[in-house]
């Protein structure tokens, strides 16, 4: 007998981008569902565009123009004859207004009720609604516009975390541990709150600074069955923004795995909640205290699948459906360890600067050991608009310490190169002896202190350069026009060897490395690097990558050239060498005192004008770019002498912001 109820999606509309809309594709065509993306102007050419069935424009550039856009999206839908909207995460899945407004045009909201997001969406509301239901919550207090900022902070404590009520991803957040700290993380947190999820409200709340993040994966249908599928620990964190993410935790045993789910299902079904969703916790010792409710499906949903073999978006797509879950709490178990490592277009050199760009080349490890769920592929941006991260890297295994191992080299296998990235950081943190230990506290990186980049050892730059120099050879002497018969370098008289030079790095890390080879009779080549020499023998060479001989070792790589630039990944590393000009190029010069802007992005505010006195760490303006602020300020007491730029203007990578004359000593003695 048919079961009526049951109102099968036919069309399904991502109301999302990158990685998410890709894996929302992939289960919704596994289940026969066709589907629809939504594009900005930037992403027209993005695989999660290429993969849906049908594609809408949005016709606009940024977030604000297209993925929040209420209208164009019901619009969108209108025109594809989309049934049903999934929301993926960030951008409009929290927004009770937006699930309204699909419910009322008749479609299939993919997420739970618009009354349980309303209720969630106000961190603040939330926190009086799960009092209620008798979870333990952090203090906090709202900072309304006539509330004394000071009196606040002192009645919670200190360290206060600001925090926006509408917010999550880490944004609209700051830790403040003096009153002084205090007005400016005020500022800033509600500005970027604004921006992000077009809501400034803000609330203080007490700050554990050696505490773990925990939360819990919750799924429920629309006949009132919950369950909750376990926990996923994610303290490892920057910026307030998880990194790398696991589950289980190692510092939750069966006990407290208990209470946790218990009171993560209660907080559910105080609100009648269905559709999969996460409850968060700070957990320190054996006490844990309620966060927020996740109304949507989180980024690190993926490790959850991988203990529990359940599919999050089938399910969820299961439930729109009207499908009951049709298993209980006693149902379910897990098997294994999973860890997810999040690779972010950024530079933790330089505290994790968002760095986008290009990405030349996108080449996930092909060897089984873990899953990849990305949003690029060889020539994609990154743009200044959204989300900086690139791609998740999720390994399961019996134990956590061979899943961190597997992740480790998972990540080390892949090459990625064109921007900077945090693929080093992640596999130094996944073989750090704390992180190990499970010593995973949300201070872990301050305390800690990972390796923040791989140091290139001098033997792997030469095999680098002695694989690109090799394919660089072949590809020519394939497509020579004449004398294509004869082997590479052959000469019928003695004659000089060939040269070349390659710059590796950049900026003040920038160096050359010499190069000159000879084909010999036996089909070798005999190489010096710089003052050493090798033999070199090629069992191929080319488009693609190198199989060689070094003095006796044999070694693979994988290459790929663009003009000048040669991207070349060996067995644990990725390095970028660009062949130089024979004749040198015009020097660039250095403006002295001139701040030049970290990253590509838009001026939020200037604080100063041409002919001001600054001291050193003043803040002199403030830039945005992949959704993140960040604080230009004085290197050094000085005057401002110059300024090139105003509020509203977008601004490049390298663009000159702002000329200082650095004072001069005063010449008294120090008393």
């Amino acid at each position: 007998m048919t079961d009526v109820s049951i109102e099968p999606i036919r069309r399904l509309l991502i109301a999302n981008r990158g990685e998410i809309a890709r894996r929302i594709i992939r289960t919704a065509h596994e289940m026969g569902i066709a589907t629809v993306a939504v594009y900005a102007d930037g992403d027209v050419g993005a695989p999660f565009v290429v993969e849906a069935d049908a594609a809408i424009a949005l016709n606009g550039k940024t977030s604000a123009e297209t993925y929040l856009d209420i209208g164009k999206i019901l619009e969108a839908c209108r025109r594809s004859g989309a049934d049903a909207v999934h929301p993926g995460y960030g951008f409009l899945s929290e927004n009770a207004t937006f699930a309204k407004a699909v419910v009322e045009a008749g479609l299939r909201w993919v997420g739970p009720s618009p009354a349980a997001i309303g209720q969630m969406g106000d961190k603040l509301a939330a926190k009086r609604l799960i009092q209620e239901a008798e979870v333990p919550t952090l203090p906090a207090i709202e900072l309304t516009p006539d509330a004394d900022l000071e009196a606040a902070a002192d009645e919670i404590g200190y360290p206060v975390l600001v925090k926006a009520a509408a917010g999550g991803g880490g944004r609209g957040m700051r830790i403040v541990e003096t009153a002084d700290q205090l007005p400016a993380a005020v500022e800033g947190a509600r500005r970027e709150a604004g921006a992000a999820f077009g809501d400034d409200t803000l609330f203080l709340e007490r700050w554990l600074v050696a505490s773990r993040h925990v939360e819990i994966q919750i799924l429920g249908d629309k006949y009132g069955n919950l369950v909750h599928l376990f926990e996923r620990e994610c303290s490892i964190q920057r910026r307030h923004q998880k990194i790398i993410e696991e589950a289980p935790s190692p510092a939750v045993d069966e006990e407290l795995r208990r209470a946790m789910g218990g009171a993560a299902v209660s907080a559910a079904q105080r609100i009648g909640y269905s559709s999969a969703g996460t409850v968060e916790f700070l957990l320190a010792g054996r006490e844990f205290f309620f966060l927020e409710v996740n109304t949507r499906l989180q980024v690190e949903h993926p490790v959850t699948e991988a203990i529990t073999g359940l599919d999050l978006v089938r399910e969820q797509l299961r439930i729109a459906q009207g499908e009951a879950l049709g298993y209980g709490q006693d149902d379910l178990s897990f098997s294994g360890h999973a860890i997810e490592a999040r690779i972010y277009a950024e530079d933790p050199v330089r505290n994790f600067l968002p760095s986008p760009g290009t990405v030349d080349v996108w080449r996930p490890a092909a060897d089984g050991l873990a899953r990849f769920d990305s949003g690029v592929e060889s020539g994609s941006e990154v743009s200044v608009e959204f989300d900086p991260m690139i791609a998740k890297v999720i390994a399961h295994a019996p134990t956590r310490r061979e899943a961190a191992a597997r992740l480790a080299r998972a990540l080390e296998r892949t090459s990625l190169q064109g921007l900077r990235h945090n693929r080093d950081f992640l596999v130094a943190t996944l073989r750090e002896p704390a992180f190990l230990a499970g010593d995973t506290t949300t201070d872990f990186i301050e305390r800690i202190d990972p390796a923040r980049a791989r140091d290139l050892s001098a033997e792997d730059l030469a095999d680098a350069v002695t694989a690109a120099v090799m394919c660089a050879q072949a590809i020519r002497r394939a497509s020579a026009k004449v004398l294509h018969g004869f082997p590479s370098g052959w000469r019928n008289s003695v004659m000089p060897p060939e040269r070349t030079t390659f710059k590796v790095g950049d900026g003040r890390a920038a160096h050359e490395v010499a190069v000159s080879y000879r084909s010999r009779r036996d089909g070798t080549f005999a190489m010096t690097i710089g003052e050493a020499e090798r033999t070199v023998a090629a069992y191929s060479a080319g488009e693609g990558g190198a199989d060689l001989e070094i003095d006796g070792r044999r070694v693979q790589f994988a290459v790929a050239g663009s003009g000048d630039r040669w991207f070349v990944h060996g067995a644990d590393y990725d390095v970028e060498l660009v062949e130089l000009p024979r004749l040198p190029l015009p020097e660039q010069y250095e403006i002295k005192g001139g701040l030049t802007a970290p990253m590509p992005g838009n001026v939020l505010a200037t604080h100063i004008a041409e002919g001001d006195a600054v001291a050193e760490g003043q803040l002199l303006l403030v830039l945005e770019a992949m959704k993140m602020q960040h604080r230009i300020t004085a290197p050094f007491d000085g005057t401002v002498k110059e300024v090139h730029v105003a509020e509203g203007q977008q601004v490049d990578n390298g663009a000159l912001l702002v000329l200082l004359e650095e004072s001069e000593p005063s010449g008294e003695e120090p008393r």
